[in-house]
Order: C-alpha cells, then sequence, then structure tokens
C-alpha cells in the first residue's frame, strides 16, 4: 500500500494507525494538535498520539509527525524512516518497534513543558534480552528549545542507539533516565556513538550509558530490520 497526503486532528486519538504490513508511506504530515504550543488551544499536556506503527516492513519517506506527548508510536514490527521529521516534548517516539532511523530530524519543543520540566525523546519499552526490538538513530539530527533527554526506559530491557548523530545543546547533560528501573541499569542498552555537537558532550553523562558494543555493526546496519531485503522490494 501506498499512502500519500496530510492528515491532523485536534484529539487524543491516533489520526493515523498503520497495522498492516508492507506499507510504504511518502511525503505526509501526521499532526496530533490537541496540546500543541501553536494549535491556539488550552488543553492541558496529556499523551496525543499523531501515528501508530503497529505493522511489519512498514517505510516512511519524508515523512512529518507533529505532536507533544507520544506522538509518534512505533508500536511493533520492523519499520525504516528515512529524511523524517518527529517533534514534540515528552516520549515522543515510543515503543517496541525494531527501528531504524535514518537521516531524520528530531525537534524538541521545550515551549510545550513546564517552566522547569525536562523533556525525554524516546521511551523504548523492550521487555527482555532476547526480544530483537530497538531504536537506531543514523545520521540525525537532535535541536530544539528548552531540554531533553535522549530517553528513557519505558521497560526493562530498553535499547535505543544514537550513531553518527549531531546532538545540540538541547540535549541535556545527564542523557538518559532509567524511570522505573533504577537499580538495574546494566539491563539497559543506551549508547551513543560517534555523535557530535554541544549536545553530544559526555562529561555528565549518567554512568551506565554505552559508547560502544560489540555487535554495534550488526545494529546499525540495514540488516537489523532488513535482512530478506524487504526494503528494496517495495515500490518506489
Amino acid at each position: 500500500m501506498l499512502f500519500g497526503a496530510i492528515i491532523n486532528q485536534l484529539q487524543r486519538a491516533p489520526p493515523f494507525t498503520s497495522a498492516a504490513d508492507n506499507v510504504v508511506v511518502k511525503e505526509i504530515n501526521f499532526v496530533n494538535s490537541y496540546n500543541s504550543p501553536n494549535g491556539g488551544n488550552k488543553n492541558r499536556r496529556t499523551p496525543a498520539v499523531a501515528a501508530m506503527i503497529a505493522g511489519d516492513k512498514n517505510s516512511f519517506y519524508q515523512c512529518g509527525f507533529s505532536g507533544v506527548q507520544d506522538t509518534l508510536w512505533d508500536d511493533q514490527g520492523r519499520h525504516y524512516f528515512d529524511h523524517c521529521t518527529i517533534e514534540g516534548a515528552v516520549d515522543f517516539i515510543f515503543g517496541t518497534g525494531q527501528s531504524i532511523y535514518q537521516s531524520c530530524v528530531i525537534h524538541v519543543l521545550g515551549e510545550a513543558l513546564e517552566t522547569g520540566f525536562s523533556g525525554y525523546i524516546t521511551a523504548q519499552g523492550r521487555t527482555n534480552p532476547n526480544d530483537a526490538n530497538g531504536f537506531v538513530f543514523k545520521n540525525c539530527r537532535v535541536y530544539g528549545t528548552g531540554s531533553a533527554l535522549l530517553g528513557r526506559a519505558w521497560r526493562g530491557y530498553a535499547r535505543v542507539i544514537f550513531y553518527d548523530s549531531e546532538l545540540r545543546q538541547v540535549v541535556s547533560p545527564e542523557g538518559w533516565n532509567a524511570w522505573d528501573f533504577r537499580g538495574h541499569e546494566n539491563q539497559l542498552t543506551f549508547v551513543e556513538y560517534g555523535c557530535y555537537g554541544k549536545g553530544a558532550d559526555t562529561s555528565g553523562r549518567v554512568k551506565w550509558v554505552k559508547y560502544s558494543l560489540e555487535n554495534m555493526r550488526e545494529l546499525v546496519s540495514i540488516n537489523f530490520i532488513d535482512n530478506e531485503g524487504w526494503l528494496r522490494k517495495q515500490p518506489s
């Protein structure tokens, strides 16, 4: 299936849900302005998903995902995001998807947060060490207003990698949060490798963040999501 449109919805429910396999989406913007600071509304900040992706072998090219909290629900399945823009303030890329974000722009909306509150870019939900899922950000750019951590652990074996990406000053010095899994940080796989920019300064990072892995090449390769060649077989 191939989609191309603009979807904007002012409500908490996702304006777009993809549950089918082998979906290709190009040049579409998904917006949930329920509590957007630019939407002129008075709704309090609360989860308001712009898109939920639950099918396998889904790919998105030059798409936009805009919200405040829980913008992109990368729920489950293998997904590829290429030159997309994702913006929000709290847990705005979350779920248990097995996904590569290639050359994407990650925009933090600090103006949507209460004064003194730090946001979170990811909340990944890997539940055990044998799960294949995780989020890999390659050659991405993280910028915005206010401050945000790169991620917090939604589940006990969360896995997020920022690889060769530009991290601007919006990234909080500590970088990561174990959330409800303090004391079990050894189970978490939060990795920064080859990143640069003011936000890539690791001197203030939490002590348990990783800067390389034995299987790093395997995780940042396209084979992490595609060892069958399904991306090449999809319509261009």
